[in-house]
């Protein structure tokens, strides 16, 4: 077959792209679109609207930006430290030998989402003191119950056939968690993931109570001065963070389940 012959066969990179698009979920690339609108929309909103003399010292464009890498420096140091502990924990709770301590730590865990966000700060601000470090504390406890309840859920529902068949044919356990189970568990696992990361963002705010800076501080200075505008703007910047981070996430979860699951 000439060259000539193989370029006329070969599908138009244009209609290649439009395919792959189109077998994408909606929310995979639906989501880039809101967040694009809103972001669009708040930019054009700030740089038209006329501020007052307070209001610029709070969302001139400087300290937006302090306070935007504050917000996601202390939700992602809270995120990964999250991780790091209800993944492991988690499957460590699916092995036989640990079954029986999974009631304890999700009742542990139960405790801490089911306590109001606030009291648990103001709880533990009375133990070890306030900012940075107890406000991911705070966050700690409060987003490791979704990953920890996913992770057991995940491996539970994983066929118990394919993992005896692999045993069969001479896996380890080591390799038949991380060859078989881990992937199979991959989409529940990562539906957690995403919505810890979720609550984190939202919760983040909180911290401004507990003297940790954040875009919590925009909505509590926006209520105590009464300036609705700030207030506003703090609101639509968590809003779309969350948004970002749960698209992220969406991406992930999309990317690393295997083909066949999708």
């Amino acid at each position: 077959m000439t060259a000539q012959a193989q370029a006329l066969e070969r599908p138009p990179a244009r209609a290649t792209a439009w395919s792959w698009l189109r077998r994408l979920p909606i929310d995979v690339w639906l989501e880039p679109l809101i967040i694009v609108i809103l972001g669009a929309g708040f930019l054009i909103w700030h740089a038209a609207t006329d501020f007052t003399a307070n209001e610029s010292a709070q969302l001139n464009s400087s300290v937006l930006i302090d306070t935007v890498i504050a917000h996601v420096k202390l939700t992602a140091v809270a995120a990964i430290i999250v991780l790091a502990i209800a993944i492991p924990l988690g499957i460590l709770l699916t092995r036989p030998s640990m079954k029986r301590l999974t009631p304890i730590a999700v009742g542990l865990g139960n405790i801490g989402q089911a306590a109001p966000a606030v009291g648990l700060l103001v709880l533990l601000t009375f133990a070890i003191g306030t900012g940075f470090r107890t406000a991911v504390l705070g966050l700690i406890v409060y987003a490791v119950l979704p990953i920890l309840q996913n992770t057991i859920a995940g491996l539970r529902q994983v066929d118990q056939h394919l993992v005896e068949a692999s045993r069969g044919i001479g896996y380890s356990a080591r390799r038949t968690l991380f060859q078989v189970e881990l992937p199979l568990a991959v989409p529940v696992i990562l539906n957690g993931v995403r919505t810890a990361l979720v609550i984190l963002v939202g919760t983040a705010t909180l911290s401004t109570f507990i003297g940790a800076t954040s875009l919590g501080t925009l909505i509590t200075t926006g209520i105590t001065v009464f300036l609705p505008k700030v207030l506003i703007a703090g609101a639509v910047l968590v809003a779309l963070l969350a948004l970002i981070v749960d698209w992220i996430g969406r991406l992930v979860e999309y990317f690393a389940t295997p083909k066949g699951m999708r």
